[in-house]
């Protein structure tokens, strides 16, 4: 009996060998084209946000990275990318996290017009409830472009907030956590573009191009 257990205790451990080695392999496949995807989507989304029209630079040669967890959400730094025309800055898009969503982090692009006015939001990774939460996505439904043209008028600004919460954003049926998150995450990020401009112009550059 005893070395039939043996027997088993080897072929379980065997099989475990196995499957780490299999997960490994298949990660070590994936990632690159995970990394690849998502760079694809960051370029589709600040071409949204900064168009074509409104730099004659590359981005990738302005953008740095920021580290603020009050107004990005992220203890890592962030990437915000300038765009510059003609030698001047016509608006920003900056990466934000909103900590606080229903089923975790929110990872957002904010862009934000050299008036102050918001060019839009995008939403890059969730894990929101379908059929809920993921009204987010553009995909889903429309509620991201209420933000289009937005500005904040001081760190009180009352507006800045859900319905529900006395402010301009509508929030989902059954679902006021996501949308009350994303209006926090973009409220900060323009909150770091009107007040604490330094953390852009300061920071250091982004070491590869995206």
């Amino acid at each position: 009996m005893l070395e039939t257990m043996r027997k088993n205790g080897l072929v379980l451990a065997a099989f475990a060998l196995v499957c780490t080695a299999l997960v490994a392999v298949t990660n070590s496949l994936t990632r690159n084209t995970i990394i690849e995807q998502e760079q694809a989507q960051l370029l589709a989304v600040l071409n949204e946000l900064l168009p074509e029209h409104t730099h004659d630079e590359p981005l990738y040669e302005h953008c740095v990275l920021v580290e603020s967890t009050q107004y990005l959400g992220s203890a890592s730094p962030l990437p915000a990318f300038t765009a510059v025309k003609d030698g001047e800055v016509q608006g920003h898009a900056i990466e934000a996290i909103a900590p606080d969503g229903y089923s975790g982090e929110i990872k957002l692009v904010v862009g934000v017009n050299a008036d102050g006015t918001l060019s839009g939001v995008r939403v890059l990774n969730h894990n929101e409830t379908p059929g809920l939460g993921d009204k987010i996505e553009l995909k889903k439904s429309d509620w991201l472009l209420d933000f289009d043209g937005k500005q904040l008028n001081g760190a009180e600004d009352p507006r800045w907030a859900v319905r529900n919460d006395g402010g301009q954003f509508d929030a989902f049926t059954g679902a006021t956590i996501t949308p009350r998150a994303v209006v926090g995450a973009v409220r900060r990020v323009l909150l770091l573009v009107n007040e604490q401009p330094g953390l852009l112009s300061e920071a250091p550059r982004c070491g590869e191009q995206i």
